[in-house]
């Protein structure tokens, strides 16, 4: 299986790959990757300066597109295609990181960062670790308000079936023993997770239960 982004960019396998030890290969096929030729450019820059951050797969961005396969605009809305296509690029909304060999991994949607401390925290990045706990079945982590950091990350989780007895202190733990401690949330909701009618999960609505999490 390959990753990609849309119509834009494909994470093109290198050979030199397969001599990687299996997390690391999976880690670089994870990736979105490089552009197709139909696109003439994308980026991932700072969207207020316009300016492309480092190449160091740390530094977060807005992930910029440039190409005449893109949409013209939106219909009958020129304030939002404006917005879209400020700077003569396609705005995605989506955050990402460009590693050293220029592939690019997008790490949330814009909507979706928390920003906590003043530090960005990716929610995907803090529930690819909930997904790896042996006993949760499903994860989402969105903001909550917090009169001191701003933002922190808030888990709703839904355990598998015959999990047992697991607290949120177990879960902290977890997350604590493999994410930076500024990224550990520091609060935890179970139960089952609101859903659309596709199975998409509505962060909306987690957003608004997390004003009231303990």
């Amino acid at each position: 299986m390959t990753e990609s982004y849309g119509p834009s960019t494909s994470c093109a396998w290198q050979d030199e790959w397969a001599a990687l030890p299996l997390a690391e290969r999976v880690a670089k096929m994870a990736r979105q990757g490089v552009q197709y030729l139909t696109l003439d450019r994308q980026r991932v820059a700072d969207p207020a300066t316009m300016q492309d951050v480092p190449a160091d797969g740390d530094t977060i961005g807005e992930l910029l597109l440039r190409s005449n396969t893109l949409m013209k605009g939106y219909l009958k809305n020129p304030t939002a295609t404006d917005e879209s296509f400020a700077g003569g690029w396609f705005h995605t909304g989506d955050l990402a990181v460009m590693h050293p060999d220029f592939y690019v991994e997008v790490k949330d949607r814009s909507k979706d960062i928390i920003i906590s401390g003043g530090e960005n925290i990716s929610s995907i990045e803090v529930e690819d670790v909930l997904y790896r706990h042996p006993q949760i079945m499903e994860a989402a982590v969105v903001a909550k308000p917090d009169d001191k950091w701003g933002e922190t990350p808030c888990a709703f989780v839904t355990l598998k079936p015959g999990a047992g007895d697991v607290a949120a202190s177990d879960i902290i733990a977890w997350c604590r023993a493999n994410l930076a401690h500024f990224k550990v949330p520091k609060s935890v909701v179970f139960g089952p997770l609101p859903k659309t009618s596709t199975g998409k999960i509505q962060k909306f609505v987690l957003r608004e239960r997390a004003k009231d999490a303990g």
